[in-house]
């Protein structure tokens, strides 16, 4: 069974690519919430352009410097999204999706698969690198 996004998920998806979404609103949350969104519209097919581009457009809008963006963690939590989508049982909105498992609401899970200082360096943030510690399961 494959989830889908509510129609307040899809909402949310456009406010933000339209630069609706205030950036003291955008946090991990939110930022799972566009990975579930971009996964459901497009089955993992062009998720991650799709992700980085609205992360990048989304920084520049706010004046955020380019150098925020990280790109092994917008790779690595697509993949934990796909991942843990790829386990439920079809969840019918991101609320629901969280609800039956929270574990990605948790920041510091990506820190059991990278040493700290592997995912924190200036090359993980401008490329992706693959894990360290333990992969992140792969869905095909």
């Amino acid at each position: 069974m494959h989830s889908s996004p509510s129609v307040a998920d899809i909402e949310f998806k456009d406010r933000f690519e339209t630069g609706r979404v205030p950036l003291s609103e955008f946090s991990h949350r939110e930022h799972l919430q566009l990975a579930f969104v971009y996964l459901c519209e497009t089955g993992g097919d062009n998720a991650h352009e799709r992700m980085q581009n609205s992360l990048k457009d989304f920084l520049q809008a706010n004046n955020v410097p380019d150098g925020k963006y990280h790109e092994t963690l917008t790779q690595s939590w697509l993949r934990a999204v796909k991942y843990f989508m790829s386990r439920s049982q079809g969840a019918v909105s991101f609320e629901d999706f969280i609800a039956a498992d929270d574990r990605l609401l948790d920041t510091n899970i990506m820190l059991t698969h990278y040493r700290r200082e592997t995912l924190f360096s200036e090359k993980a943030r401008s490329e992706y690198v693959a894990p360290d510690l333990q992969p992140i399961p792969m869905v095909a």
